[in-house]
């Protein structure tokens, strides 16, 4: 049964005097640090009172570059039921296709899957990074790639590295299709690109045994994102907060939450609701009831606005309210990333 009006509108006060309180915890451990922060707070908010702390504590300044597709629309969030299976997404104007690759064993053609989950979209924030910082398509995945992922509170050994393992297998072999009609509803022109793999050759990793098996690396010191991928990236790179994926590193939905209001809080014009039904489908597959969405993306985005304090959301019946906002990463630390006359768009 479905609530009432009075009960939607007093769970939606609720809900926005929950995302209000996140900021208040973000003023309690500025103004008095993090234990007498956690002394101030109820049982079920000293979580987030140490994962506030963790993120103002953090020294890293560094940010990470996202084609502005994948603000939009993104991997899966879990493996998909079969290996054979393609991932179709769509919202607005736009809509995404991934489809697995596959490598021979033998005689027979093996299904790698489609890339899934929070370590595939942290491999790919290193690989669009990296391109963008050194200003070429080809990206060292040796030890940089290891010690980003170490920073970024994924350590490549035991299930962690064979998590790593098989969604790089995944990313380098499956094939992209990003597509789109007009302008997006801010206004802002967009390119992207159809039928083709995000790198160019293989992306394995193997064990060093010369070494300390429990400390893998990359089997080629190098790979090359393929160029109409990397174009794409050139053209419409999004900058994002290093410290803020950290602290969400292994929640994949928070992840896409953050990058999506990183991207569209900084270039709308006036406030903008997208509703709830919208962002089910943008956000929302594994559920099969709507207002199963609402409730975890809400408590998802208290968990992304304890990393992004600046954005101004709301809560409403019929969606979340935008509000334009200061841009996720300052300024003055996205100009000497960006190539130039790139658009952070």
């Amino acid at each position: 049964m479905s609530k009432s009006v009075p009960a939607r509108a007093d769970s939606m006060r609720r809900s926005n005097e929950e995302l209000a309180r996140v900021g208040q915890i973000h003023q309690l451990v500025r103004a008095h640090g993090r234990d007498v922060a956690r002394d101030m707070v109820t049982s079920d908010e000293k979580a987030l009172v140490d994962r506030v702390h963790a993120f103002l504590a953090d020294e890293e300044s560094s940010i990470g570059i996202t084609y502005s597709g994948f603000c939009i629309l993104s991997f899966p969030h879990r493996k998909l039921k079969s290996d054979d299976e393609v991932w179709v997404r769509s919202t607005g104007p736009f809509s995404l296709l991934i489809e697995p690759g596959a490598v021979a064993k033998g005689r027979k053609v093996v299904r790698l899957g489609v890339p899934y989950g929070s370590r595939a979209r942290l491999i790919m924030l290193y690989l669009q990074t990296q391109a963008l910082r050194t200003r070429s398509p080809e990206v060292e995945i040796g030890s940089s790639m290891h010690d980003w992922l170490d920073r970024m509170g994924v350590p490549i050994g035991g299930t962690s590295y064979k998590d790593v393992r098989e969604q790089a297998a995944r990313i380098s072999r499956c094939k992209l299709s990003f597509q789109w009609s007009g302008e997006n509803e801010d206004g802002v022109k967009w390119s992207g690109f159809e039928n083709d793999s995000i790198v160019k050759g293989g992306m394995s990793f193997q064990i060093d045994h010369d070494k300390d098996p429990r400390q893998p690396r990359l089997w080629e010191d190098t790979v090359r994102l393929s160029e109409s991928f990397y174009k794409a990236l050139e053209a419409h790179p999004v900058p994002v907060w290093e410290p803020a994926l950290r602290q969400i590193s292994n929640q994949s939905a928070a992840i896409d939450v953050y990058i999506w209001l990183a991207y569209r809080l900084r270039v709308i014009d006036k406030p903008k609701t997208i509703s709830w039904a919208d962002l089910w489908q943008q956000f929302g597959p594994n559920y099969s009831r709507l207002r199963a969405f609402r409730e975890n993306f809400l408590t998802t985005l208290k968990d992304v606005l304890a990393v992004y304090p600046e954005a101004k959301v709301e809560a409403t019946e019929q969606g979340l309210k935008l509000f334009r906002s200061p841009p996720a990463v300052p300024e003055r630390k996205v100009v000497p990333v960006l190539l130039p006359g790139a658009s952070a768009r």
